[in-house]
């Protein structure tokens, strides 16, 4: 009995030891990700090669009054619902498609708010993106995308407790293939990665933002969409596969006759 304990006891021991490290090492690796970032104010573009676009802001209620002047209680104790927050933005000509329960974080509310835009070269005319300018040119041979986020429109509120290291973010996800852009980083200026090949980021930090700071963002990509292309393949790969199959099984019945002929001669 005691040496069955004491084998069981070495065995845990060097499982838990691992199980522990594992754990560490998941959480050294999303502490020191770039990607993985947390941003007061963060405003994502999702754009159809037609010119339709999906916006998304996730954004702490303070930042959207400072920037936006949107009529919300900034305060920590405040109460409201997404019905709320939903008749906000419809007030300021935006047209909402979800919105998503308000959280907390870092003694702040923040809520998300999904906005469905036709035409992207109007998107302005919602108030909660009004601050920016933007621009969508189609030729045969490139999609050409512009957005200039301006000055804001409020004040910060009084009693935040911003330290001057919170960060704003404009993302675009494409649906064609990048062939240039203008991302820079924000800690060294130099040029920007992809992200899964067809998302981009550009940073300020929310003082700057504050501040009037333009953001300038422009994109070129193909005309043909990634999803399409890949159906393409896909339909390619697959035709290809028939096709052979086919061809086997005729191959396979021809030979098959062939030595049937043959044994009945």
């Amino acid at each position: 009995m005691y040496i069955i304990r004491a084998v069981r006891v070495r065995v845990a021991k060097p499982s838990l030891l691992l199980v522990l490290l594992a754990v560490v090492a998941m959480l050294a690796m999303s502490c020191s990700n770039p990607l993985v970032r947390q941003y007061e104010y963060d405003e994502q573009t999702y754009l159809g090669i037609d010119g339709s676009a999906t916006i998304v802001i996730s954004a702490s209620v303070p930042a959207l009054v400072a920037l936006h002047n949107l009529p919300l209680d900034p305060s920590a104790s405040s109460r409201f619902s997404s019905d709320d927050v939903r008749k906000v933005f419809e007030a300021a000509g935006c047209s909402v498609t979800r919105v998503g329960r308000p959280w907390r974080r870092s003694g702040r509310r923040f809520v998300q708010v999904r906005m469905q835009v036709p035409d992207v070269r109007k998107a302005s005319a919602c108030g909660a993106l009004a601050w920016s300018a933007y621009g969508f040119e189609l030729t045969p041979q490139q999609i050409r995308y512009t957005q200039t986020a301006g000055a804001a429109f409020g004040t910060p509120p009084v009693g935040q407790s911003w330290n001057g290291s919170e960060l704003v973010a404009f993302k675009l996800h494409l649906a064609s293939r990048v062939t240039w852009h203008n991302v820079r980083r924000l800690e060294d200026g130099t040029e920007g990665e992809l992200e899964r090949g067809n998302i981009l980021t550009w940073e300020q930090r929310l003082s700057d933002r504050l501040a009037g700071t333009p953001v300038m963002m422009e994109v070129r990509t193909e005309t043909e969409s990634i999803l399409y292309r890949t159906v393409s393949l896909f339909a390619g790969a697959f035709t290809a596969a028939v096709v052979l199959l086919i061809l086997l099984i005729w191959f396979t019945i021809r030979r098959g006759r062939a030595r049937l002929k043959t044994f009945t001669t």
